[in-house]
């Protein structure tokens, strides 16, 4: 933390003040460096990964959110890809084999494949016929031809498909603002880290200093007894700060998806730097998640017509090649057959009915749910705005107030080391300005963050 150096020990000061002032000055040096260089050594000590913001986002890409999103549109994807069966034909082949004494099985089985003789037609061979066997090979194709309630569901499944593909999007938009989040709260994190090993230092040498002076008789044992408070409360602050440090990395290294041994360290430091560009107060309805919601409607929308459509005939086409045997894989005798089928279900007890009627509702609620999320964006919207302009002011008068209190602390100390201050007086004007210079970091971050956020919005 920051101390003082320019404590002015006027003449008019007692010969053994001035003594002790002195040789705490130099104490105070030797005291501050050994606090810097150990605090220098204790980090690099540790197992520190350094990390810049363009390389961070360049990572975004390995966090599992993404990852799970990206899966959602792959299975939209399939879904809408099972959809090319609407004009794509249905191929099969089968092979049957079949041994049988049913009459009528016998007489079918010997006429396709091309066997039957005279003899064949005796009454008591017809009634009674011998054992026999039949190899059947098919292949056949369904042709489908007019479907309406078909094309309407494959529009469906593209506007579902586009929809994941958007809401894709928006997560990684998403997450590219909370790695950025992340990013600056470690920033602060080190930040806060730096402030209190700065008032650690301040506090240990104001140590030094009212001992020595309760040594000469000049304050009292409760004014040490204030202090080393002091310096314990710090010391506890400084321990929060390097603990939120570390809970800061390992979320920076949860969102990044990776295993870090030890603890990030930005190669930035947190500044307050506004954009140039003009702050939109209109929602952009062109926002990836907006469209989301407007392909999820039309999706709905495509639904009900699937359904009604439903009503409508069906035509489709059909064919097969047959090869029949007495063998397995015998290729005796073969034949064809083409044709096409209209189908209209008529009447299915009101279940088509109650399907358009449900469909319609979940259309309806598709609306409604893009309206209220289109307004409440722009709600947000609008809230952003207002904050990104209450942070901005609160800057300024956050930096004021931390230069007033520096200046503040500098007199109080100054006056201190001439005997004119309370010790109490100067550990509150200590403790205010280290709480300002954190309340002034914390509204940088809020500057950024905020800044970030509107651009998230639009």
């Amino acid at each position: 933390m920051l101390h003082s150096n320019n404590c002015n020990c006027t003449p008019q000061n007692p010969p053994l003040l001035l003594f002790h002032h002195n040789r705490y000055t130099m104490k105070k040096v030797l005291l501050i460096t050994t606090l810097v260089l150990g605090n220098v050594f204790g980090l690099q000590a540790q197992d520190t990964v350094s990390i810049s913001k363009s390389s961070l986002l360049e990572k975004v890409t390995q966090n599992l959110q993404l990852k799970i999103a990206n899966q959602n549109y792959q299975s939209a994807k399939a879904d809408y890809k099972q959809t090319r069966a609407l004009f794509l034909p249905n191929i099969s082949a089968s092979q049957t084999a079949l041994v049988t004494t049913n009459p009528l099985m016998a007489f079918g089985s010997k006429l396709n494949q091309e066997i039957l003789t005279p003899m064949d037609f005796d009454p008591n061979l017809l009634n009674n016929p011998k054992r026999t066997q039949n190899f059947a090979t098919q292949i056949e194709i369904q042709q489908p031809l007019i479907n309406l309630d078909g094309w309407m569901g494959r529009k469906a499944a593209k506007a579902k498909m586009d929809a994941y593909g958007l809401q894709t999007q928006r997560t990684q938009e998403y997450l590219l603002l909370e790695t950025q989040k992340a990013y600056m709260l470690l920033q602060l994190a080190y930040k806060a880290v730096g402030v209190m090993q700065k008032a650690e230092g301040t506090a240990q040498a104001n140590l030094k200093l009212v001992e020595n002076y309760f040594k000469n008789g000049m304050l009292q044992k409760t004014d040490v007894l204030n202090v080393q408070v002091r310096v314990n409360e710090i010391k506890n602050q400084l321990a929060a700060a390097r603990s939120n440090v570390q809970n800061a990395s390992d979320y920076l290294a949860f969102l990044l998806n990776e295993d870090v041994k030890g603890t990030y360290k930005p190669s930035e430091t947190l500044e307050a730097n506004f954009s140039a560009s003009e702050i939109a107060k209109v929602l952009n309805e062109n926002r990836t998640d907006i469209q989301a919601y407007q392909k999820t409607t039309e999706a709905y929308k495509n639904l009900l017509k699937m359904q009604q459509m439903s009503l409508l005939p069906r035509l489709n086409a059909f064919g097969n090649y047959q090869l029949y045997d007495r063998t397995i894989m015998g290729f005796q005798a073969n034949g064809y057959l083409l044709g096409a089928q209209l189908s209209w279900n008529l009447f299915d007890g009101m279940k088509s009915y109650g399907k358009i009627d449900k469909a319609k509702a979940d259309f309806q609620k598709a609306e409604t749910e893009a309206d209220q999320y289109k307004k409440q964006s722009q709600l947000e919207l609008q809230k952003a705005v207002r904050q990104f302009q209450d942070a901005k002011n609160k800057l300024t008068n956050a930096q004021l107030a931390w230069e007033q209190s520096k200046e503040a602390y500098r007199i109080r100390q100054n006056r201190f080391a001439q005997g004119l201050e309370k010790t109490t007086d100067v550990l509150q004007s200590e403790t205010l300005m280290y709480q300002k210079e954190l309340e002034y970091q914390q509204t940088v971050f809020e500057v950024q963050f905020t800044q970030l956020y509107l651009q998230f919005l639009n």
